[in-house]
């Protein structure tokens, strides 16, 4: 189920929200940018306005997941599935918002020292308790 940001009566998703909540205001953009899909995995979708200079016409959006964290993704031109360009990786599927700022500047200076072109496992898709559990350690 695809939810928008509304204050959420389950406390995990409100601070799934607050946490994008971060993450966007950090990168300059706004929550109407996001959508949360609450299914397992739990996963968000974040829409950039704009285009990678390595990726011409194609729009970009943030991907984050309960599993591998943070990925960048470019849009195709026929309505399929997002492809997927890089993960951030890193330690933990909630990192920093200014880690997720880096990781997108990276990708607009077509930087490749940060992020990674495969998926890291960074936790299992255990559970909304548990994903609470993660949320509340980053703070």
């Amino acid at each position: 189920m695809i939810t928008t940001p509304t204050r959420h009566p389950l406390p995990v998703l409100a601070s799934l929200w607050d946490y994008l909540a971060e993450v966007t205001s950090a990168l300059g953009i706004g929550l109407e940018s996001c959508t949360v899909d609450h299914d397992s995995p739990a996963s968000a979708y974040v829409a950039l306005d704009e285009q990678l200079r390595s990726r011409p016409g194609r729009d970009v959006a943030l991907l984050w997941d309960e599993v591998h964290g943070w990925a960048a993704a470019i849009e195709t031109h026929s309505g399929e599935d997002l492809i997927v360009i890089r993960y951030l990786g890193g330690k933990t599927v909630v990192p920093p918002p200014a880690e997720v700022t880096r990781f997108v500047t990276a990708l607009r200076d077509d930087d490749h020292r940060i992020g990674r072109l495969t998926p890291p496992h960074l936790r299992g898709a255990t559970g909304l308790a548990d994903l609470e559990v993660v949320l509340s350690r980053r703070a």
